[in-house]
């Protein structure tokens, strides 16, 4: 068994030891475990306002996406009711350029005709003058008659119709 001595300088020594480390190494490690503690909840506070900020930005580019998105759908709806106007105008202008083509066409078929009747009556009226004169046996070179033989000729043509 140890020295009863031996004991009380350890216990001494011991207690010299614990005051000692108290006084200068415990007070040491408290301010850097409280540096530490100062960092990290600094660096979480910090971390919560980085946070929030992100999710505001987040909730502002959702909102701008959002908007984006409806401002094309505008965009789409209006180009496609643009386009539809179009096509109808163009379509009415087509129909427009038809009818005057299809007018134009009548009034020259119509100017055709009328200069192929005014032909075909100088034609036949020489012809039936001629004939004319040759069944009554004297000349229609009178031109006040031969017009007469013609109108009546024509007439009954016409009446024969």
């Amino acid at each position: 068994m140890p020295h009863p001595i031996e004991i009380l300088l350890a216990a001494l020594f011991f207690t010299i030891l614990v005051i000692l480390v108290k006084k200068f190494i415990v007070p040491a490690f408290e301010q850097t475990f409280a540096e530490r503690t100062a960092a990290i909840e600094g660096g979480l506070a910090a971390a919560e306002t980085k946070q929030a900020e992100a999710d505001a930005k987040l909730a502002e580019l959702d909102r701008q996406l959002s908007e984006a998105r409806h401002e094309a759908a505008r965009i789409r709806e209006e180009a496609r009711e643009q386009g539809a106007a179009i096509v109808v105008e163009m379509r009415e202008q087509a129909t427009a350029d038809a009818n005057r083509i299809v007018e134009a066409g009548k009034a020259q078929i119509e100017a055709e005709r009328q200069q192929a009747i005014t032909s075909l009556r100088a034609e036949v009226g020489g012809l039936a003058a001629g004939l004319a004169g040759s069944i009554v046996g004297e000349s229609l070179d009178d031109d006040a008659r031969s017009s007469r033989v013609v109108e009546r000729f024509l007439a009954e043509l016409e009446g024969a119709n």
